[in-house]
């Protein structure tokens, strides 16, 4: 008998701090953690980026893993294309990376992958969904859908985006940066 009070008298301790603890703390947290946000503020800062569309891209593309690289070749924490790295290494001046760094270093990696999706945001007028689609896809097959009438860039249709590859990854971008909003107070 005694040693069945002690079992509820701990299993009720240990509610009552689970209760407690989920309560007291951002416990969704946990299951959508923010790595490097350091980095990623800095760079969203730079380029003028929702830090947490950053965090949701780096979450559908590596799950904050550097060093990945994909089936197609993508590199590093936001999984640049080595052609589209190599591209914007020039255009934001960063000779000294290459791409060895690129896949294996975080900050050169989110620092191109921030200033390609702020420029992919630029070149659809500030349009967040095309912009996620692009860096996805390419600029030149989201354009292509749009002067086809395949799809009107717009989140609420993101269901007609004619590559199913493509619409999973749009709906995991929005989906997390839907989550990391909903968590966190600021970044």
């Amino acid at each position: 008998m005694k040693m069945l009070r002690k079992k509820r008298v701990l299993l009720l301790l240990f509610l009552s701090f689970v209760v407690l603890l989920f309560f007291n703390t951002n416990w969704m947290s946990w299951f959508y953690p923010i790595h490097y946000k350091e980095e990623i503020n800095e760079q969203a800062e730079i380029y003028e980026v929702d830090p947490f569309l950053i965090a949701a891209i780096i979450r559908a593309e590596s799950n904050f893993k550097p060093g990945k690289v994909s089936k197609k070749g993508a590199l590093g924490i936001m999984q640049l294309m080595p052609d589209t790295a190599t591209w914007a290494m020039e255009m934001v001046k960063l000779p000294e990376v290459s791409l060895d760094r690129i896949k294996y270093e975080v900050k050169p990696n989110i620092q191109l992958g921030t200033w390609y999706i702020a420029f992919l945001t630029k070149q659809f007028d500030g349009n967040r969904t095309l912009a996620i689609a692009a860096y996805n896809a390419g600029q030149g097959n989201v354009r292509s859908w749009m002067d086809k009438g395949l799809w009107d860039g717009q989140q609420e249709t993101v269901k007609e985006i004619p590559i199913g590859e493509t619409r999973h990854y749009v709906q995991r971008v929005l989906y997390y940066y839907e989550q990391y909003t909903d968590i966190y107070d600021e970044f």
